[in-house]
């Protein structure tokens, strides 16, 4: 590999070279095993090489690939894992689900660390090889890197499609292998049914001759001897590997029912724990799935179709799931588990005839100008899926929390996506499962493909907090996935543009919100985000508040399309929120100045343009300034704001002047009267004069109580009366996570005993959210709430998120 890596530094690589060939498909079988904790089975890669992948120029600019159309520019968590099968050969009868099977086979006999290689066969194969090419370099090998870790690699062989059951039917070269998948990748979207029968054909073919490679910390390395080139190099290759108990892109643990039960929690090292993979985003594919695992297991993955489950035999079902939109390898997600649907009551015509699903094979397809985009079968260009205001959607969770989805996750789905769609248009995928996954999960939300995670902390309090975050998730469909960052450093074109249409969505969600009131509450949320920012960049590395951090290097990668992504490892990063606020302000900017009538029409011809893209900010930001008349720019350009928002550490000058000059929103001042009363409340002494007329209290929306929590702990000292009196009077601990945390905190810092319960409480159930307790807990060094600390973490540490136990464990001992 052309770039070296510090051990000690927290930057992320992506070792995969894909500037000299691309994965465009694979199919993964796998067999899912509780009692061992492992996923295992196969992986089959078909690739696209040739000289079309161009070394970067010195722009930021870069080529992609001529047949994957040179516009191709495309990619969340937020803050916030059986033996192996023998590989299998099958007949012409065969259909790409017959070959499933739920057998056991011999136990793994890896080595201590779990890797196996052939190098014995492949001494010749080190680290130090890393810079091969695709050019001929006398007797050295061509090298395919690929981005793994934390997997035993058990055997690696090139697949003999050519031996497939009447592949003479498909391709006018059924002898070369090669030749075979450059025409099976290449065949056009209106061909997606059958091209994803051959590759589920070809996947099955036998092995015609084992590959030598190596694994290191970070990548599997594979070659063919004799093979100098990326173009000679095989284009379907099958990797048998097994998952390992430990691995860091899966978490096995148990649902609140007790069941066990395992999923993708957004890990910073992707999915290269679950599957080899490239992990550039550059490199997008399609993929098919098919999972087993016991019959009372749900299997969920980021596929485009609502799979069923299959009878294989007693005790064991079959899960299969396919996707035909390239995207990168990052945006697979899969959860297992004994989840149960959530249905409403009642289901009205209405909703169904609304929610009509429109596949691509059934849809009257387009392909004729519109989108910049590789060929797939897109949504924008099918007549009805553009009309489509509400995708067919279900809910998923632990059976002790489906009262709960009943009443409050399952009726905010239809206008959220109704509102997403009346702000923003098509809806990029044609489907969504919301599952509740376990209370270890590390954040509120995790949005994929077809597939959102919640946290059981939305359900709590009234809808709001549900709903917004529930928007945030669906923003992600397009901006994160749809369209995503070409360089995953720029993480503000996901999370500031979801931040900041969360709150767009959620006021059209809530129809019977007034246009003035609608304001209102979006004003209020951005003081709360304000007061968010100043206290983050008063207490975070100045170096990880830039939006930008590469500069004018920003979208670069080695000659082999290798790179790392900065801090992209940090523990600490996980916690921060700065790209979500500072992306937010600076989209809230652009709004104003532009109008929102304005800004919004240009978002919906940005995400027609760009949807199925990887982009860099410049992209976006060009394009808007190319749509605002001169004479209203007011000095805004790209560099300008380059420099004032996403090069430069702190709060944005044109936020501060902005943050000062503003007023007050109604909704502000409210709360700010509140405080006063309560600061009176807490002066009074024990016994009042009889004369003294008792505060009258108003009631607070969630977001008011959440700034007047905020604002209270400002006090330097509050007594147990008031306290107890703010908690009666406003209902405290039956409040949303966020109310409740800052409950907590007062809680903590006024060591108010007779609530610890809600403190203790929290630390269970909000997993997401409770990290900083632990620290405000261990710093006010009382003996008492240290004690509290370290009994919830003992409680609750074997099911922690891994990096959150680490970090909690830091802090207590």
């Amino acid at each position: 590999m052309d770039i070296k890596l510090d051990p000690s530094r927290d930057d992320l690589p992506l070792m995969a070279n894909t500037s000299h060939i691309l994965v465009k498909h694979y199919v993964l079988d796998l067999d899912v095993d509780f009692e061992s904790q492992i996923i295992e089975g196969t992986i089959v890669l078909f690739f696209e090489s040739g000289n079309k992948f161009k070394k970067q120029s010195s722009s930021t600019e870069e080529t992609y690939p001529s047949e994957s159309n040179e516009a191709c520019k495309l990619r969340t968590p937020e803050p916030c894992h059986i033996p192996v099968t023998n590989t299998r050969t099958v007949s012409s009868k065969m259909g790409y689900n017959d070959f499933v099977i739920c057998g056991k086979g011999e136990k793994d006999t890896s080595g201590k660390d779990g890797n196996h290689d052939n190098q014995e066969q492949a001494s010749g194969i080190s680290s130090s090889k890393y810079c091969c090419d695709t050019g001929n370099h006398g007797s050295e090998d061509f090298l395919l890197v690929l981005d793994c870790c934390d997997l035993s690699v058990l055997k690696v062989e090139e697949v003999d499609v050519a031996a497939v059951p009447g592949i003479e039917k498909f391709t006018r070269s059924p002898k070369l292998r090669n030749q075979i998948v450059r025409e099976l990748v290449a065949l056009p979207a209106d061909r997606w049914r059958e091209q994803l029968d051959y590759y589920a054909r070809c996947s099955q073919a036998p092995g015609c001759g084992e590959l030598l490679f190596d694994i290191d910390t970070w990548s599997l390395q594979i070659r063919k001897t004799g093979v100098q080139t990326a173009t000679d190099f095989p284009h379907a290759i099958r990797i048998q590997y097994t998952t390992k108990p430990q691995g860091r892109s899966v978490t096995w643990t148990s649902d609140q029912s007790g069941r066990p039960c395992v999923y993708t929690m957004g890990s910073p090292i992707n999915n290269r724990a679950l599957f080899p993979c490239q992990e550039p985003p550059v490199a997008m594919s399609t993929w098919q799935a098919t999972v087993r695992a016991a019959a009372s297991f749900v299997v969920l993955m980021s596929g485009e179709n609502s799979a069923k489950p299959t009878q294989l035999r007693e005790g064991c079902s079959s899960w299969h799931y396919y996707v035909t939109m390239p995207m990168p390898a990052s945006t697979f997600t899969i959860a297992v588990g004994s989840w149960t649907e959530v249905k409403p009551e009642i289901c009205s015509s209405n909703d169904l005839a609304t929610e009509r699903s429109f596949s691509p094979f059934e849809a009257d397809f387009r392909y004729v100008g519109g989108c910049g985009h590789m060929e797939y079968p897109c949504r924008f260009q099918n007549a009805s899926a553009t009309t489509q205001e509400i995708i067919p959607h279900r809910v998923f969770a632990p059976v002790c929390l489906k009262g709960a989805c009943q009443e409050t996750l399952l009726p905010l789905i239809p206008p959220c996506l109704s509102a997403a769609h009346s702000v923003l248009g098509t809806h990029p995928f044609s489907r969504l499962d919301v599952l509740l996954v376990p209370a270890n999960f590390p954040s509120l939300g995790m949005a994929s493909p077809h597939l959102v995670f919640l946290s059981q902390s939305t359900l709590t309090g009234m809808s709001q907090f549900c709903g917004t975050r529930l928007c945030h998730e669906i923003a992600h469909a397009w901006f994160g996935l749809a369209i995503g960052a070409r360089d995953w450093t720029e993480e503000w074109l996901s999370e500031g543009f979801a931040t900041h249409l969360e709150d767009v969505f959620w006021a059209k969600a809530q129809q019977q919100l007034a246009p003035h009131e609608a304001q209102e509450q979006r004003e209020l949320r951005a003081c709360l985000r304000w007061r968010r920012l100043q206290d983050e960049v008063r207490n975070s590395p100045e170096d990880m508040q830039v939006l930008r951090p590469n500069k004018e290097k920003t979208g670069h990668v080695s000659d082999s399309g290798s790179s790392v992504i900065k801090h992209g490892l940090n523990p600490d990063k996980v916690f921060m929120q700065v790209h979500y606020l500072k992306g937010y302000f600076l989209l809230r900017f652009l709004a104003r100045r532009l109008g929102d009538d304005t800004y919004f029409s240009f978002l919906r011809k940005f995400v027609h343009t760009f949807h199925g893209q990887l982009i860099l900010s410049q992209d976006f930001l060009q394009m808007l300034l190319e749509s605002i008349p001169e004479e209203r720019r007011l000095e805004l350009s790209v560099e300008n704001i380059f420099q004032d928002w996403l090069e430069s550490s702190g709060i944005p000058q044109p936020l501060q002047r902005e943050r000062l000059a503003g007023a007050e929103c109604g909704l502000v001042r409210q709360v700010s009267a509140e405080v006063a009363k309560w600061v009176r409340v807490n002066r009074r002494p024990r016994k009042r004069k009889r004369k003294e007329t008792e505060e009258v209290l108003e009631k607070l929306l969630p977001d008011q109580l959440v700034l007047l929590l905020e604002h209270l702990l400002e006090q330097r000292t509050m007594n147990p009366r008031t306290l107890q009196r703010l908690e009666r009077t406003y209902h405290l601990s039956e409040q949303d996570a966020e109310v409740r945390h800052r409950w907590c905190e007062l809680v903590v810092k006024h060591k108010y005993t007779e609530a610890y319960r809600n403190v203790e409480r929290f630390l269970q159930e909000d997993q997401a959210m409770g990290i900083y307790l632990y620290g405000e807990l261990m710093v006010s060094e009382d003996a008492r709430q240290q004690h509290l600390a370290r009994r919830c973490f003992e409680l609750s540490k074997e099911q922690m998120d891994r990096s959150s136990a680490e970090v909690v464990a830091e802090m207590l001992y």
